[in-house]
């Protein structure tokens, strides 16, 4: 892939390869990569951390990986070039902010929306796809669901390139979609 600034979006549902994708994307990227976690660490919740740490045992050696859970807009601001920004993932980073007000959280994600565009860096953002089901008949699970949904949309809006990758198979949205 060529060095200049891309922002691709990798989503699909759970367990179907997005990460593994999306860190394929960053290898190729021929630049130093900067894996931004968004889960919070749980050190009780013995499922979680085994799950964090195959995904942390994929990656490569050389690979920085920082923690950030709330502050994304904050972290992307900070790092400087030459860097690729790995980011897994929006579903996570939704769900550690789900208690906000709504203002809040606009105002949070307009933020962030601005750090992608203003950012020199390449950003591989992962994200999960929640709308394809049922409506959560509880609020939160409506929430989390909308939140997501739209930011994941909005992101997509900005990105050169999207995937979607399903089954362990990736497509490119953007060669063979329509932008709405």
């Amino acid at each position: 892939m060529p060095s200049k600034k891309q922002i691709i979006l990798v989503t699909g549902p759970a367990r179907s390869g997005k990460s593994e994708w999306a860190e394929k994307l960053a290898l190729e990227m021929d630049q130093s990569v900067i894996y931004l976690a968004t889960s919070q660490i749980d050190s009780t919740d013995l499922d979680w951390l085994a799950r964090v740490k195959k995904h942390s045992q994929r990656r490569p050696p050389q690979w920085q990986t920082q923690e950030v859970p709330r502050d994304l807009a904050g972290a992307i601001a900070l790092i400087r070039e030459p860097h690729c920004l790995l980011i897994d993932s929006l579903g996570t980073w939704v769900a550690n902010l789900l208690d906000q007000e709504q203002e809040v959280w606009e105002r949070g994600v307009e933020e962030l929306l601005q750090c992608v565009q203003s950012s020199p860096l390449s950003q591989i953002f992962v994200a999960e796809e929640t709308g394809w089901g049922v409506i959560p008949a509880y609020a939160s699970g409506r929430v989390f669901r909308d939140r997501l949904g739209s930011l994941t949309r909005q992101i997509g809006q900005r990105a050169d390139t999207v995937y979607l990758v399903t089954g362990g198979y990736a497509l490119d949205l953007t060669q063979l979609g329509s932008r709405t």
